[in-house]
């Protein structure tokens, strides 16, 4: 049987395909408030439409002030939960699973008010100097996740993954390079952990479904984060309940990264079978066979796939034909789709 297109249950969630459609920032909530827009209302159904088998929308920011920029999605606030439930329904009626993805920018916030990090390092000339966090803005940071766990499960999605990659707040905490803290959130990797394990803590005292975590497995950076100094970090998510990690690398610091198709696949095998957990790889998968060959080899569990969705919504019917599988359309493509 082809891989792709086998079904995966991950507590209970049984996912159709393999195929995940990764979180990517619209920047199109329109009125600074993190509201769902028309834009949304059509972006996200219409890839279930086309066959993909989780959807994952964008980095949905926790608090006011952890917004990669003025338009992000926000869940700090129970008025954005009704727009958030309305692309649920959506996704769900046209045959897709459903994730959200928690997240908190820190220092790489793009915005006017004064932003948070684990240490007073900005990340580059280009951005504010952020404020080290107190513990007291840590404790409420911590909250403010839980809360957006609650009204993630309002609304009505399958799937939680929290953002600890790319450079954002969690990210920071977990890397060394950025991470210059002298108290108990600093310094060894268990104390660069404590704020991601309250986290998790906090999520899971109000969630009881998939749980994933995005990682940046490589800082691409001397002294910085590795794929092996992470299977130490993945063990533990492990222990809190953590059922995949989505394997992603950089952005925590500006750096050189050699991309070419499949560039992120080798960490996530690493995490897969060291730890051992599910994993998820994304970065430059685009083509059917290729992603077929990583799950066949067992060097993942699921393919994200990210900008080739927004150049081909139907790209799983793409890949069933390239792979002889068969694959069901909606009713009203069927003519179309023979």
């Amino acid at each position: 049987m082809v891989k792709l297109f086998e079904p995966l249950t991950i507590k209970g969630l049984e996912l159709k395909n393999r195929i995940v459609m990764a979180p990517m920032c619209m920047y199109e909530s329109d009125q600074e408030d993190g509201h769902i827009t028309d834009w949304h209302r059509v972006h996200y159904p219409s890839r279930a439409v086309g066959g993909v088998g989780l959807i994952i929308i964008e980095a949905t920011a926790v608090q006011p002030r952890g917004r990669i920029s003025s338009r992000d999605l926000g869940i700090w606030e129970d008025g954005q939960v009704e727009g958030l439930a309305d692309i649920v329904r959506l996704m769900k009626r046209n045959g897709a699973k459903t994730g959200i993805q928690l997240a908190h920018a820190g220092r790489k916030a793009a915005l006017e008010e004064s932003i948070h990090a684990p240490s007073a390092l900005a990340f580059s000339d280009r951005y504010q100097e952020p404020v080290e966090m107190t513990k007291e803005d840590i404790a409420e940071t911590v909250e403010a996740f839980k809360t957006g766990a609650v009204r993630a499960k309002a609304a009505g999605f399958d799937v939680i993954e929290v953002h600890a990659a790319h450079g954002y707040l969690i990210n920071q905490f977990l890397s060394p390079l950025t991470n210059k803290r002298e108290d108990e959130y600093g310094g060894s990797a268990e104390n660069r952990y404590r704020f991601l394990r309250e986290v998790l803590d906090a999520i899971n005292s109000v969630w009881d479904g998939p749980l994933f975590v995005r990682i940046s497995a490589n800082d691409y950076t001397v002294g910085g984060m590795t794929p092996d100094a992470y299977v130490e970090m993945t063990k533990w998510m492990k222990a809190q309940g953590v059922d995949l990690i989505d394997v992603s690398s950089g952005a925590v610091v500006p750096a050189q990264i050699s991309v070419f198709p499949g560039y992120q696949v080798s960490f996530s095998e690493t995490i897969k079978h060291e730890t051992p957990i599910a994993t998820g790889a994304v970065g430059l998968i685009t083509e059917p066979l290729h992603a077929e060959e990583i799950l066949q080899n067992d060097r993942a569990d699921l393919v994200f796939l990210a900008r080739e969705l927004l150049r081909d919504p139907y790209w799983p019917r793409r890949a069933a034909k390239a792979l002889g599988a068969g694959i069901t359309p909606p009713v009203p493509y069927e003519r179309g789709w023979v």
